[in-house]
């Protein structure tokens, strides 16, 4: 069997301060995340190699065509597929498990999924949610995810990654830079959106890959931005990223 690797690699600034104890399990565990088991498309591996910055990220991980067009789903967490989150609420001064809208956490990839929802959101709710085939616990460590394509794939298409963590403020992007938008106060930076082409009929030995850009501040669209010119931090989530795709 032949393997595609895709290494998509960050160039990560300094850190100020020396990774707590916790901070450093989380990058050096792995955890075993796996979907799609009854999948007849390529197998694929996702390995996620946790930055300085990593703490407790959600992510979103699919397929596109070489034009952009959504292909499907691989992986989201069950908190964004059923749009029902730990930390949900805090109205009773604790925060309780309760469902939530959270249009900015992963707004590249819940535009590209297109589906939208009756409030006018893209992310999933109740009557359009990501099924259990895709979804699981959220990694809250570096991780490795093991999936396969739901049906044979075309000969070019993309891997794409987004990553977002809340209140990741930086000089740039400062908690009075939307003060009515509830949203962003929760965001801060904006989600990461990473992406790697693979051609199945011309595999290669590794492609070193980079950011592709961030998604919406708020989620109030589906574009992609591609200055990273004022992130920082967000950067530091992912150490690198490693995709391998099985040539059926």
């Amino acid at each position: 069997m032949k393997y595609l690797v895709i290494a998509l690699t960050v160039v990560l600034a300094s850190c100020s301060a020396s990774p707590s104890a916790s901070q450093l399990a989380q990058r050096q565990t792995f955890t075993d995340v796996v979907t799609n088991r009854a999948g007849s498309g390529p197998e694929i591996e996702v390995r996620f190699y946790g930055g300085p910055s990593l703490y407790y990220p959600l992510m979103a991980v699919w397929l596109e065509d070489e034009q952009g067009g959504y292909i499907q789903t691989l992986f989201v967490p069950k908190a964004i597929a059923t749009r029902v989150f730990k930390y949900g609420s805090n109205a009773s001064g604790k925060w309780v498990e309760a469902a939530k809208r959270a249009p900015q956490t992963l707004p590249y990839w819940s535009h590209k999924r297109g589906i939208r929802a009756p409030d006018g959101h893209f992310m999933p709710d109740p009557e359009s949610p990501v099924t259990d085939a895709y979804s699981g616990a959220a990694p809250t460590t570096s991780f490795v995810l093991k999936t396969r394509a739901d049906k044979a794939l075309p000969g070019k298409f993309r891997v794409m990654f987004e990553v977002n963590q809340n209140w990741d403020w930086n000089e740039y992007w400062t908690n009075d830079k939307y003060p009515d938008d509830m949203n962003y106060l929760n965001n801060a930076q904006p989600s990461l959106v990473y992406e790697g082409s693979v051609d199945m009929n011309d595999l290669r030995s590794g492609y070193v890959l980079r950011p592709a850009g961030h998604g919406h501040p708020t989620g109030a669209t589906g574009e992609l931005f591609t200055d990273l010119g004022t992130i920082t931090t967000a950067l530091q989530i992912a150490d690198s990223i490693v995709v391998r795709v099985s040539k059926n």
